[in-house]
């Protein structure tokens, strides 16, 4: 493969490919782009939330937040322990159950997760995103429920305090070299407690302008949302088909 075609490969990735040689190792830049990657990553894993400062973005914005806990003491604690991470506190879970309404047709809940860097940067605006497309589709949320150091099967409980109909939970996504700020989606039908990771819908990678940008992650949750409630189900029985749709090429 010739040096030219190694370089167009490389505009369409951001995987390490092509990075060169200088002797029998990497070139310096290529060794130094690496370990500055990795720091990213770590710092992105072990960063805590200022979710008192994101809860007052929140409700700067008209919205109503609630800060709900889980189990979990610290980061390291959540490495170890990511079956606390899918748990409500007593206290948060009967101050959720007080604000129970069958109304509710979308429990919206937002965490950290394996990235705070994540939330920090795109957080708030594909929350704003994410409000407008459920409501276009007539979709009403209850408060916005914030949890630091929480699992994707938080929703679960969270969902289910609430009595709404789905949970959408946006959360950090577990950094890689190339991506340390990447959130991710996950919607889940009648969120409960016997509901399996099968039974949720994932949009990955939303972090523009390298990833997904936050109007096509809010309209492809919105239409899933929705496809969702018509058909009572989510997850692997719920297809992502939606007509005349496609994503806009690099």
């Amino acid at each position: 493969m010739s040096a030219a075609a190694w370089e167009a490969l490389r505009r369409c990735t951001q995987a390490r490919i092509a990075l060169g040689r200088a002797g029998h190792a990497l070139p310096t830049a290529a060794v130094l782009d690496f370990q500055l990657a990795h720091a990213r990553a770590r710092d992105a894993i072990h960063r805590s939330w200022d979710i008192a400062s994101f809860a007052g973005e929140v409700a700067a914005r008209g919205w109503v937040p609630v800060i709900a806990s889980t189990p979990v003491t610290s980061r390291v604690e959540y490495l170890k322990r990511p079956d606390l991470g899918r748990r409500l506190t007593d206290e948060s879970e009967q101050c959720l159950r007080s604000r129970h309404d069958p109304a509710i047709d979308v429990a919206l809940i937002l965490t950290n997760g394996l990235s705070s860097t994540a939330m920090d940067r795109h957080g708030l605006p594909l929350l704003d995103a994410i409000v407008a497309a459920l409501a276009a589709e007539g979709l009403g949320c209850g408060p916005i429920c914030l949890a630091e150091n929480g699992r994707v099967a938080l929703s679960d409980p969270v969902g289910a305090a609430l009595g709404a109909r789905l949970a959408v939970m946006v959360v950090g996504e577990r950094p890689g070299l190339s991506a340390d700020d990447s959130l991710g989606i996950y919607l889940t039908y009648a969120p409960g407690p016997c509901n399996t990771d099968a039974e949720r819908n994932c949009i990955s990678n939303v972090r523009p302008p390298a990833g997904l940008s936050y109007a096509v992650a809010a309209r492809k949750l919105a239409y899933l949302a929705r496809q969702a409630l018509r058909r009572q189900l989510s997850g692997v029985g719920l297809k992502d088909d939606e007509p005349g749709f496609a994503l806009p090429k690099p």
